[in-house]
Order: C-alpha cells, then structure tokens, then sequence
C-alpha cells in the first residue's frame, strides 16, 4: 500500500530515485532476515521428528501438471496461476493506461496503487475470514475470480477518473478472494509431507505468469488500442471462472470445525 506512494514522492528527486530506494529496502529485507530470521529446520530438530516427504521431484511434479491440467491440485494451481496472468496484465499497462486518457502522472500514480492496496488490507484482514467461514473457500474463490473479471472490464469504460478509480475496487475485492482461497485449498488438499513443494511448484507457475503478463499486455497496448489489454485479461480471468467449478466444492469451514467440536468431549 505504501511502496507506490513512497515511489511517487521520491521520483521528485529524480529519475532513478525510485529504483534505489526500492533496492536500498531489499538490502535493509536481507540484513534483518540475516540476524533475526533463524532456520526452522535444525539437524536434530530433523532427526527427531521424520515427517513424511514427497518422493516426486519438483520437476516431475511440474510436469504431471502440465501434462494432466484436469487433476484435483493441478486445476488449483493452474487456476492460480492464469488468474495471475490476467491481474499483473492489468497492472502492467494501468499507469499507462491512466497517463493517456487521464493524465495522471509518475507524481500522482501512487494515489491510486494506495487506494487499490487499502481496499486490499480491508479485504483481507476484516472481511475474506468472515466470507471463508460463511461460505466456504471454493466459494469464495469462484466469487473472487468473478469479482477480479468484472473489475477488469469495468475500468477502461468510465470517461472520468473518478468512475475508472471506482470500478478499480473489484479488483482489490477480486484478487482478496481469489488467491488467498486457491493457496488454501492448495494446502488442504496435499499431502503433509509434499506441502512445501507444492506449494513452490504453484509459485512457479504464478512465476511464468508474472513474467508474461507484461510482455503481452504492454504490446497489445500499443498495437491494439489503449483499453484492449483489460478486455482480454477480463475474458482470460472469465475463463478462471469456469476452472473454478471443476473444483469440488466444499462446506464452510467453520461448519466442520463447530460441528467437530460439539461432537468431542470436553478435557
């Protein structure tokens, strides 16, 4: 929420300002990772508890993924994974995007990255628990992935700035209720001992998209018009919406956890 706006204010100082400082925060990142971050897994902490391991490599999962996209964790993962695709397009060309219709500029772009990032902490930390206990995570991830489509769609329509910062909302609510419920559903369905690195094989994937997002997006802005690229990143994340309900959907959480609890004795 506050890495835009700190990069808008010290673009004052230059050109290359916020990039160094961007750099100079990684640097302070890894000195405290350094001498505070200790590493959770000792060699006797190791020896003592043998938990389960995978007996897949990464690589092979990688590509079981790639050649069965229809499995159970495959279908989360590529849900994950081309949702990304269609968020980091729209993030690659929205400045662009607001410099030529509205002209906003490197001085005034982190307002809107604040807003987007608020709505983003509301979301996240008052609102999306509340949702997963009411609903579930499969349904808030399908409510999230319709969310973040129509966000997309919505933005380059309005002819006023203050209209296109509304319709930005839906993103925020989108990716709050999308991605955080794929990575859980991720974590429920895999077995304990290959956890980390289905986890690190979902990230890969999220990895390649995040690196072709802006390659595309950036290209069809210029060759295509201003506001194609967000039509086509709402129709990518629209087909998201329908990977989503080929995953089994699930009861609320909560529910089980209450009804667990009432069934067992107190101590």
């Amino acid at each position: 929420m506050f890495g835009p706006v700190i990069g808008s204010l010290v673009f004052n100082l230059g050109v290359a300002a916020p990039g160094l400082v961007a750099a100079s925060l990684c640097a302070i990142n890894v000195a405290f990772a350094l001498r505070w971050l200790p590493e959770s897994r000792s060699e006797k902490h190791s020896s003592d508890h043998k938990a389960p391991t995978s007996t897949r490599s990464i690589r092979e999962t990688r590509m079981e993924f790639l050649r069965n996209p229809r499995g159970e964790l495959a279908r989360l993962v590529w849900i994950y994974a081309v949702g990304m695709l269609g968020f980091m397009s729209m993030t690659a060309v929205l400045p662009l995007y607001l410099g030529d219709a509205f002209g906003v500029t490197e001085r005034t772009i982190g307002a809107f990255f604040f807003f987007v990032g608020l709505m983003s902490i509301i979301m996240r930390a008052v609102i999306l628990g509340r949702m997963v206990d009411r609903f579930g995570e499969t349904r808030v991830m399908r409510m999230g992935a319709f969310a973040l489509a129509i966000g997309l769609f919505a933005i380059p329509i309005p002819d006023s700035l203050v209209l296109a910062g509304l319709a930005m909302v839906f993103v925020p609510i989108g990716t709050a209720l999308l991605f955080p419920s794929v990575s859980a559903l991720v974590s429920h369905r895999t077995p304990k001992g290959e956890l980390g690195q289905m986890l690190g094989v979902q990230q890969q994937f999220g990895g390649v998209a995040r690196v072709a997002a802006p390659l595309w997006a950036t290209a069809v802005y210029q060759t295509l018009g201003i506001t194609t690229p967000f039509f086509i990143a709402s129709m990518v994340v629209v087909f998201v919406s329908f990977l989503t309900f080929g995953v089994k959907a699930e009861d609320a959480d909560a529910a089980v956890v209450i009804s667990e609890s009432k069934a067992k004795p107190a101590t």
